[in-house]
């Protein structure tokens, strides 16, 4: 057989069943490519919604709806965990108004929610029901079975936890949509961390100008007449609106009850104005003491606020400024609108800060056009006397002596006439003048006496003494009391400006548990026996005859302190 006889090569011949293997596994790869393709355009999108908006309450809607679309669940929702380690706020997408209404409180963090709070990582399950830590449903709620949940973390601390339910098409979440909830949940924790801290910076922010506002409009005589009620109503007002709560009440000093309500906001605030307050509570009293604003539940047992069996939750304020306590700002939410949060807490220190300086700065303003106008009062009062009724006394003297120039019966009818009507018109002067004098001591303020005694008593020094006002002192209206305490105030500073040669001295009025206490210190030489006379016998006499104490501590080289305490009935 030679190589022209030799057989042709045959081609390569391939199984048709190998090609169309190959075609299919081309076809599904590609499919999956598309379909993980689109998925990843769904989580690019989603990222995207959820940044849009930098309101933390819309990023969390956003949050649930965009996981809800790109995992094709029927129903999510978003648990942010509290303090407590329970569920302060729920965020739902799926359930309406209406359906939500009927199923009652959202839940707060058990069964298999809670185990995502104790064990942070993702969760999937086949039937929701069927796990160990499940609860069941409340009446009404729609049926779930299958189940994904993966928490969202914000700088590595768990904010929340991602809920999704009920697969559309009746499929388990699978690992890739558990791969996408992650990722998603990642975004989330980056969006709400931004949201968290605009929303922040935006509520510092409106603190800031509420506390603007208030002083301005405080300090700004034509805006409030002056009126001290006006001015703590303008306070709780704005502070209800600037906290998102539902009362605002402010807490003055009183002389015979720990606290009155003097201010009021919000809708329930009126049953409250003029109400007295025990406000015992040891965190009330520790507010009061240390000026550190703080979060009560106890709100039922303090004022009697209660919704549906549930307390109110408090935040009380201290209203301080330069040692002069000037009551507490009290503001009320009602349950189920969450917690005051940390820069509510803050600021509203800050805000109470501020008008508590206002109010001090509106009171001392108040008292010197008060001595403004009762030394007024006192120069007309003196005038009229040294003035005009010693020149009517002079006309009436110089009508008078025309006696001895006429004999005739109608000049000296005349006469009288005349003499009479000046003795009635000098009478009217006095009566005038005693009048001003006792309007300037009926309506002048404890706190203006006190200045003025003040004043009187330091005109010799180069330095004026520094006066602080505590609790509800200009409510003091025992006569007897008053009478003492000037006397005191008096003497206590003629003896410091006599012999103690002191650069300063401070006086201290307050009004505090039913008791006036003044307290009068200076830097001066001190003494170890006091130099004779009456002077500091007066004072503890004062206190002894009003069931009161009187302590007078000194020593050479470190000044003299006078400590005056009277009960007020």
């Amino acid at each position: 057989m030679n190589d022209s006889e030799a057989p042709e090569p045959q081609p390569n011949v391939v199984p048709r069943i190998r090609i169309e293997d190959l075609l299919k596994d081309f076809v599904g790869r590609a499919g999956e490519l598309l379909q993980a393709q689109e998925r990843t355009r769904g989580l690019l999108e989603a990222v995207v919604a959820v940044a849009e908006d930098l309101s933390l309450e819309a990023v969390l809607d956003r949050v649930v709806t965009s996981a809800c679309r790109l995992l094709q669940a029927r129903y999510g929702a978003l648990g942010v965990i509290g303090e407590d380690n329970a569920l302060s706020h729920f965020i739902t997408v799926g359930i309406d108004d209406e359906l939500a209404r009927r199923i009652g409180p959202l839940p707060t963090g058990h069964g298999v929610l809670g185990l995502l709070i104790t064990e942070p990582a993702p969760l999937r399950l086949h039937d929701l029901g069927h796990h160990p830590k499940a609860h069941g449903f409340p009446e009404h709620h729609p049926p779930m079975k299958s189940f994904l949940g993966v928490p969202v973390r914000v700088r590595d601390v768990v904010f929340g936890n991602l809920y999704l339910t009920e697969k559309e098409g009746g499929g388990d979440f699978t690992p890739e949509d558990e791969d996408l909830a992650v990722a998603l949940a990642a975004a989330a924790g980056v969006a709400i961390e931004n949201a968290r801290l605009y929303e922040d910076a935006r509520r510092r922010s409106s603190w800031l100008e509420a506390c603007m506002d208030v002083t301005g409009r405080m300090l700004g005589a034509d805006q409030l007449g002056n009126a001290e009620e006006s001015a703590l109503d303008l306070i709780a007002a704005r502070a209800l609106r600037e906290s998102g709560s539902h009362l605002a009440l402010i807490l003055v000093p009183s002389p015979h009850e720990p606290y009155v309500v003097a201010g009021t906001a919000g809708a329930r605030g009126a049953g409250f104005a003029g109400a007295t307050l025990a406000m015992k509570a040891t965190e009330v009293q520790g507010v009061a003491s240390t000026g550190k604003a703080t979060c009560l539940d106890d709100s039922k047992d303090l004022l009697g606020l209660a919704v549906e069996g549930a307390p109110a939750r408090l935040l009380i304020i201290d209203l301080s400024a330069q040692g002069a306590h000037h009551g507490l700002l009290v503001l009320a939410r009602d349950p189920g609108t969450g917690n005051f949060s940390k820069t509510d807490v803050e600021m509203g220190a800050v805000f109470g800060s501020h008008v508590a300086l206002a109010l001090a700065l509106e009171r001392i303003h108040r008292l010197r056009e008060q001595v403004v106008v009762f030394s007024d009062r006192d120069r007309i009062a003196r005038d009229l006397h040294d003035l005009v009724i010693q020149r009517l006394f002079a006309a009436g003297l110089s009508v008078q002596s025309l006696r001895r120039f006429t004999t005739g019966e109608a000049a000296l009818s005349k006469i009288d006439s005349v003499t009479e009507e000046l003795d009635t018109s000098i009478r009217d002067l006095r009566n005038t003048i005693y009048s001003l004098q006792a309007s300037t001591r009926e309506r002048e303020s404890l706190s203006g006496r006190i200045l003025q005694s003040i004043q009187a008593g330091a005109k010799s020094l180069p330095y004026a003494p520094h006066l602080t006002l505590a609790g509800a002192v200009d409510s003091v209206d025992d006569e007897a009391i008053i009478k003492h305490l000037l006397a005191v105030v008096s003497e206590g500073l003629s003896n410091a400006v006599r012999h103690s040669g002191a650069r300063s001295i401070n006086v201290s009025v307050s009004v505090a548990e039913g008791r006036l206490t003044l307290e009068m210190a200076d830097d001066g030489c001190g003494f170890v026996d006091p130099a004779p006379g009456n002077g500091l016998a007066n004072i503890a006499l004062r206190a002894k005859e009003m069931n009161g104490t009187s302590t007078i501590a000194s020593a050479p080289g470190n000044g003299t302190s006078i400590t005056w305490s009277v009960p007020l009935s």
